[in-house]
């Protein structure tokens, strides 16, 4: 149900652009308003979430690391992973830059599987490494190859990637092999997600509406390109994509209202990034079981947000109570006797101090 309500809403959002843009013709509202209040919910959004990890406090080290503590033991010196568990910044970069590029963590990953018996087996989780490495960087073509509606002259590096990317004729016009790699990748991501019952147990509407989403804009984009009653006039786009650039929009004639679909579901995903799990984007560089080498046994971290705390002791309250705890049968450090014979000896020495006076 948690699926058929992501999907029911994405079925939604297309429903309000396709009569927003065609039957009621509001061109302008779904063509420059919102896609301008996206982008602004975006970069905002953005950069309050990335502030506020920021100025959260981080008093204490831990980086999550594997096997052998840092240099715990001489006899251990030449065993720590400079990556699993980085001692010094270059280490943390390094680790890093595996982490954002080549998702080594995940790579490394295994789950758990319960099987009859009872017994637990462990697998390795290398299909869902590919799959998601496909995803990410096939968005990431995708993204950079429309740039070249939003600049002008196209820089030559859009436009040998365009070339790149649809370099087998597959289709006319030619197929972009990262469309295809990408449609692969969701469906593998959503399956998981609806077929392993321990992932659908624990997925949530925040999970499948991700997917939904960017799965209507990768068909909208190619049914835009592809299926004739679709097919949009890209020039006109252009020209549209570069009033929005340039300051001065204008909705030209002439675009259907898929476009208006795929661009309304593109500003959903803008406005919807900052406050969701998608914003692992920034947030993968401010996480401190990331970004922090493991240095706690070399070099002592003070708490820059400690406080001067008024200790009061054991002692300190055994001398409040002890004739009390005494009474009561609880066991005490100090002899009731040895206060009594403390205090009597206060008692002489300040008499003798009074004489000498």
């Amino acid at each position: 149900m948690k699926a058929i309500y992501s999907l029911i809403l994405v079925v939604a959002l297309i429903l309000i652009a396709m009569v927003g843009a065609g039957a009621l013709g509001m061109g302008a509202l779904f063509g420059v308003i919102i896609p301008y209040l996206a982008v602004l919910v975006f970069i905002v959004g953005f950069v309050v979430r990335v502030v506020q990890w920021g100025k959260t406090p981080v008093p204490f080290r831990i980086p999550t690391t594997c096997g052998q503590a840092r240099k715990s033991l001489p006899m251990f010196k030449d065993k720590w992973n400079r990556l699993d568990n980085p001692g010094t910044k270059l280490g943390v970069v390094g680790r890093m830059f595996f982490e954002v590029f080549l998702f080594r963590s995940l790579f490394r990953n295994t789950r758990v599987e319960l099987h009859q018996g009872p017994h637990i087996a462990y697998s390795s989780s290398k299909w869902l490494w590919i799959f998601a490495l496909i995803f990410h960087y096939t968005f990431l073509v995708i993204f950079l190859r429309h740039m070249r509606f939003f600049t002008e002259p196209v820089p030559e590096l859009f436009v040998t990637m365009d070339h790149m990317d649809s370099m087998f004729q597959i289709l006319s016009p030619a197929l972009y092999l990262s469309s295809a790699l990408i449609l692969v990748a969701l469906g593998y991501l959503l399956l998981r997600r609806l077929l392993v019952p321990s992932v659908r147990y624990i997925s949530q509407p925040a999970d499948y509406f991700p997917l939904f989403l960017i799965l209507g804009i990768v068909i909208s984009g190619m049914l835009m390109r592809y299926i004739g009653p679709f097919k949009t006039d890209l020039m006109a786009v252009k020209e549209l994509t570069m009033g929005l650039v340039q300051f001065s929009p204008t909705v030209p004639d002439g675009i259907g209202a898929t476009f208006f679909v795929h661009l309304f579901l593109v500003s959903v995903l803008l406005v919807y990034f900052p406050f969701s799990k998608l914003m692992h984007l920034g947030g993968v560089f401010l996480s401190p079981t990331r970004n922090l080498p493991n240095d706690s046994r070399e070099k002592h971290h003070e708490n820059p947000w400690n406080y001067p705390v008024k200790f009061h002791t054991y002692q300190a309250y055994e001398d409040e109570n002890r004739e009390v705890m005494v009474e009561a049968g609880l066991p005490v450090e100090k002899p009731l006797e040895e206060k009594t014979e403390e205090a009597s000896g206060d008692e002489t020495s300040d008499d003798n101090a009074e004489k000498k006076e």
